[in-house]
């Protein structure tokens, strides 16, 4: 840990494990740190950065109560990373490893807005509008196409070696549009909650629901939906990229397979009671846990073991963390500096950055290393969190 902050008027303790935070994700905290729901403590973890309502790589504890922005859009956004036993040589020759991803692009819909042609089918769509009917428009059309495909922003496929020189696969991505819409109904339904009540918030971002009442119950349930839609939209894209992987290698043998989610919340045990804890971009690190923490798309990522360490709620970072915005990245970096940080790496060109469907006259910068915090600094500053177990460097990276 860094640092506590404990102000005259906050209702609880502010605590990090990262030791420059900006100050919008500061003042966040803060706000977290007055919040009527919240419980012991609010931890920050250090990849922090500022968020929608919370910062994102915050973790917070609320007593029978669910915060809807302090999960965010994009429910179930997670980690799916599988070991194999081929040998990293294999995978030498740039233009195999370029054969290979082109051939996942072509059968992994991936791009904000890329969907299947046709609805998917999955079973738990029926067993969700049997029991509990057709709510709030989810499960619907949109989110059966959007089964098994990859998303935009910082959702990516890779191709990995470990420093002992297997390769493994990865894959990020969450709910897609499912999380997003299930975020903002609840929300909406929080803030008129919470306005009924006259409840005072230092940002009406953070309405939160009790979970005895209808529509916090129900938030839960329909959270709980979108967090195994993610886990099997990761599933049917880790088994496309599994097999085609064989086409191109017959010889593979895969290993072990690690999923988690890092946008969720979950009743745990913590300081003698049973909490809420919400996860934005954090992960479950509870002792001998395995945990996945991606770095950008030019860095290492590292499989973990989480230790269990009571003052993170059993959390740890969710991945490196931004340290430019979107657009500061793409107004402010230039291609042939990010060019030279993908030197060696399988990589799609940079596109131009879009706004509202618009072109800016700039190129999309926005997911390159630079971006980003230095992965390594990361898990330095998070050794009481986590023991790294596997350093993972991209051979290809596939974003979306």
């Amino acid at each position: 840990m860094k640092w506590i902050k404990q102000e005259e008027s906050y209702r609880i303790p502010v605590k990090s494990w990262c030791a420059d935070i900006e100050p919008g994700a500061l003042q966040q905290a803060a706000n977290l740190a007055l919040h009527p729901a919240l419980a012991h403590h609010v931890a920050l973890m250090p990849d922090c950065h500022q968020g929608y309502g919370m910062p994102i790589g915050g973790v917070v504890a609320a007593r029978d109560a669910v915060i809807p922005s302090a999960v965010g859009v994009d429910i179930g956004c997670g980690m799916t990373a599988v070991e194999t036993d081929v040998p990293a040589e294999r995978l030498a020759d740039m233009r195999f490893r370029r054969a290979i991803q082109e051939k996942f692009k072509e059968r992994i819909p991936v791009g904000e807005g890329v969907s299947h042609d046709r609805p998917q089918n999955w079973e738990g769509f029926e067993s969700y509008l049997e029991e509990y009917g057709k709510t709030a428009d989810f499960a619907n059309t949109l989110d059966r196409r959007n089964l098994g495909t990859l998303g935009g922003g910082n959702h990516f496929i890779e191709i990995q070696k470990s420093d002992a020189g297997k390769v493994w696969l990865m894959i990020h991505s969450g709910s897609r549009n499912l999380g997003k819409r299930i975020e903002e109904f609840y929300h909406n339904k929080a803030r008129k909650l919470n306005e009924r009540y006259h409840v005072k918030l230092a940002d009406p971002e953070l309405a939160f629901l009790p979970i005895q009442e209808e529509a916090g119950h129900n938030y839960f349930r329909d959270m709980l939906f979108a967090l195994r839609y993610a886990r099997e939209n990761r599933r049917r894209m880790m088994n496309i990229m599994k097999s085609t992987f064989l086409e191109f290698v017959p010889e593979t043998a895969f290993l072990r397979e690690i999923d988690i989610h890092h946008n969720y919340a979950a009743f745990e045990e913590h300081f003698g009671e049973k909490l809420c804890i919400h996860r934005k971009g954090a992960t479950s690190a509870k002792s001998g846990e395995l945990g996945i923490i991606p770095g950008s798309m030019g860095t290492a990522s590292y499989i973990v073991r989480g230790l269990g360490n009571p003052e993170s709620f059993m959390s740890c970072s969710h991945g490196a963390g931004r340290r430019m915005s979107r657009i500061a990245a793409c107004t402010g970096l230039s291609a042939e500096e990010c060019n030279r940080a993908m030197a060696g790496i399988v990589c799609e060109r940079w596109k131009p950055y879009r706004k509202h469907g618009k072109a800016k006259g700039v190129l999309d910068l926005s997911e390159a290393p630079q971006a980003y915090k230095a992965i390594d600094e990361v898990i330095a500053a998070e050794l009481d969190l986590i023991e790294p177990q596997v350093r993972l460097t991209p051979l290809a990276v596939l974003k979306g």
